[in-house]
């Protein structure tokens, strides 16, 4: 993976080329779990979801609903602050062909589950795909089957947090209709109402 990396960097110097951290609010009661960074978006910004197409629909449904102080992400230095949410991936680092393999998941995880067991009691954790969704189910432990995924469902954890889960805000998604900007929106107006409940 370092190479892999490095050959990237080379490509595109002006490029960040390394793992991409968690962004947001250390003390979230929401964190969003993506799948990996994206070559020409949080790879090159170094930001999760800033730069893709992807982030263009996430970052504007968390302004819309009170997560951001604003609805676009566009570099590390715009002035982007999240509110009682947390932006990270299952994977940190760009995978080659942009296709986490199993191994990468399982390498990465670790990372994942010591990202949940920091948040406050009581949290939501938003996972946007299936690969998000698994990632999460096996930080804590739990087989794959536990949680069967679905857009717009939600999983109680064993210590309390709910698992929301939707399809991934990606092009692809947009572009076939599977995802749309409502469909999105309805999802986070859950997250808020599960939020409100646990004030």
């Amino acid at each position: 993976m370092a190479g892999f990396l490095d050959d990237v960097k080379r490509k595109y110097p002006d490029y960040h080329a390394l793992p991409v951290a968690p962004f947001g609010d250390p003390e979230a009661r929401l964190l969003i779990v993506g799948l990996a960074p994206g070559m020409h978006g949080a790879n090159a910004s170094g930001r999760p979801f800033t730069g893709d197409y992807a982030g263009l629909l996430l970052y504007q449904a968390l302004y819309d609903h009170g997560f951001s102080n604003q609805a676009e992400s566009a570099a590390l230095n715009d002035g982007l602050v999240l509110a009682d949410c947390r932006i990270t991936n299952a994977v940190k680092c760009l995978p080659p062909q942009n296709k986490p393999t199993g191994d990468e998941i399982k390498r990465c995880n670790h990372y994942l589950a010591a990202e949940i067991q920091a948040l406050p009691e009581r949290s939501v954790i938003l996972a946007l795909g299936n690969i998000a969704h698994q990632a999460v189910l096996r930080a804590y432990g739990l087989k794959s089957n536990a949680a069967k995924f679905g857009h717009h469902s939600l999983f109680q954890l064993p210590d309390g947090n709910t698992l929301v889960s939707s399809y991934h805000c990606s092009r692809y998604n947009v572009q076939t209709k599977r995802l749309s900007p409502t469909m999105l929106a309805e999802v986070f107006s859950t997250v808020r109402s599960l939020l409100i409940g646990r004030d």
